[in-house]
């Protein structure tokens, strides 16, 4: 009959009950690993996916152009894109269209980022924000103001019309500055 391995066999010496309080005693007096969470955060990755953002552009108009790409490459089903159309009076991204209702559920979203690929215009992409537990499940679905980006200085609240002489190929290419240094 072969031999058993040398971890199962019985080690001669204390019985097991014994060695077992001799780990527990041994590790009681230890200091704890623990991390203080709450009161020192601990700085993320540079490439962790947190919080969903919607980006502007240099002026202030949302990149969101309401395509809802990023709905239909959500694995989880997280996102909801309703786009409306842009009119001359009422513009709030340079193309035809923009994002009128979006919405994000973090209690589906599984942080792939999935939708950060599919975006044709980079007008969603994730920031290192990831305290977002709350109590009330409501709250955990963020509307569109909870996702844009605050406006800079020198950015105007949408809406607004694209800078002067300016078209939406400009904004794609990334031509186009402040709207206060594009007025001048």
């Amino acid at each position: 009959m072969p031999e058993a391995p040398r971890s199962m066999r019985p080690t001669p010496g204390l019985p097991g009950p014994v060695k077992g309080f001799g780990v527990t005693f041994a590790t009681m007096f230890k200091k704890p690993e623990t991390e203080s969470y709450p009161e020192e955060k601990v700085p993320t990755a540079t490439r962790y996916h947190g919080r969903h953002q919607l980006n502007r552009y240099a002026d202030g108009l949302e990149k969101c152009i309401g395509c809802e790409l990023c709905a239909w490459a959500c694995p989880a089903d997280a996102i909801y894109v309703e786009g409306a159309d842009n009119t001359e009076t009422e513009r709030y991204s340079p193309g035809e269209r923009y994002g009128r209702v979006y919405q994000i559920n973090y209690l589906r979203c599984i942080g792939c980022g999935l939708c950060i690929e599919a975006c044709p215009t980079r007008a969603l992409t994730m920031t290192n924000e990831y305290e977002m537990a709350d109590d009330n499940r409501a709250d955990l679905i963020y509307e569109k103001t909870d996702l844009l980006a605050s406006l800079a200085e020198g950015m105007d609240a949408p809406p607004h019309a694209m800078a002067d002489g300016a078209t939406d190929e400009d904004y794609y290419r990334g031509a186009v500055t402040t709207r206060r240094e594009a007025d001048r």
